[in-house]
């Protein structure tokens, strides 16, 4: 059973939501505010954090944001009030996987949980049966065990992340719309926009690219998208 830690500080909210995730099948973990978060992830481990944005004391992007810092990588779906683009679009630099906007339907935070474990279990734009790792500049990206490094020292990727620059590396040279990687790293169930492949376009930007401003690997082609170009890397090689 895939345990879900929802944060939010509306307790009839909360006590509804654990009811309905709960006939879904989901162990749901319900906490008021961030106080004892880092203490229930560690305790419980769950497999995806529902956060709610407005929040009294540190809110649900400040709580994003430091866990993202510290390296924390379980997939969070952000509870925002307004549903507004600005407001999708700092979740998404904050290390969001995942958006919903209040009011909400019950069934559509199913849903999205759902997509979101999927997408972890089983990224989308998977690599070849071979895996291998892909080598490009001085970064090795094992696509079988969703690491990525350099020199040695491993550089920690959200599930979204990883499922864009999968995708990118799988198609190393063709121009890809936003639309595509869209359906290839969220799959058709979602209603993400546009703007959420240039945002995590530019969080891949800050973690693998010298300078962000001058992108060597992951450029854009203007009117269509973006294109991973691989600068002299290897083919994948297997391991073993």
């Amino acid at each position: 059973m895939k345990k879900i830690l929802l944060v939010d500080d509306d307790p009839e909210l909360r006590q509804l939501l654990a009811t309905y995730l709960g006939r879904h099948g989901l162990d749901v973990l319900l906490l008021p505010d961030t106080r004892q978060l880092d203490a229930y992830l560690e305790r419980y481990q769950p497999h995806l954090l529902v956060l709610d944005l407005m929040m009294p004391g540190e809110d649900g992007l400040a709580a994003c944001r430091r866990l993202r810092a510290r390296g924390e990588t379980v997939p969070i779906i952000m509870l925002t009030a307004r549903d507004e683009p600005v407001d999708r679009v700092v979740g998404l630099e904050m290390g969001a996987d995942d958006y919903v906007g209040k009011p909400f339907d019950p069934r559509e935070l199913v849903a999205r949980i759902e997509a979101v474990l999927r997408r972890g279990a089983q990224p989308a734009a998977a690599p070849q049966a071979q895996g291998g790792v892909y080598r490009f500049g001085d970064w090795a990206f094992d696509r079988a065990t969703r690491r990525l490094e350099r020199h040695g020292e491993e550089v920690v990727l959200t599930s979204g992340e990883f499922a864009l620059l999968n995708a990118l590396v799988n198609n190393a040279g063709r121009p890809m719309k936003r639309e595509r990687l869209l359906e290839m790293t969220r799959g058709d169930d979602s209603e993400s926009f546009d703007r959420a492949i240039d945002v995590q376009i530019h969080r891949l930007r800050r973690l693998i690219e010298a300078d962000p401003t001058q992108p060597r690997f992951l450029q854009t082609v203007w009117g269509v998208g973006y294109v991973f170009v691989p600068d002299g890397a290897t083919k994948p090689e297997s391991k073993g």
